[in-house]
């Protein structure tokens, strides 16, 4: 195998290895602030249809302020509960 292939072969793993990290990165982004982009979406959503979003907005900031609970919150193998 000449070493032009080696080469090239490298660096597709070293870009799959790069790809996997971001995308395990954003899920982890994710499984934080997710209900609370959701609810925000939802609200700009009513906003623009003309319809007031007040509900939906007070729920993003108790998502929020869940998720920054949550983030704070030290997890081990011994304690961990997903989504508790």
């Amino acid at each position: 195998m000449s070493m032009k292939k080696q080469q090239r072969g490298q660096g597709m793993t070293e870009y799959i290895v790069i790809v996997a990290l971001i995308a395990v990165s954003a899920i982890a982004t994710y499984q934080f602030f997710g209900q609370t982009i959701r609810t925000q979406t939802a609200g700009l959503a009513q906003e623009i249809s003309g319809t007031n979003a007040a509900t939906t907005i007070t729920a993003a900031k108790t998502n929020s302020a869940a998720a920054l609970t949550e983030g704070n919150r030290k997890k081990s193998l011994s304690n961990y509960d997903n989504n508790q």
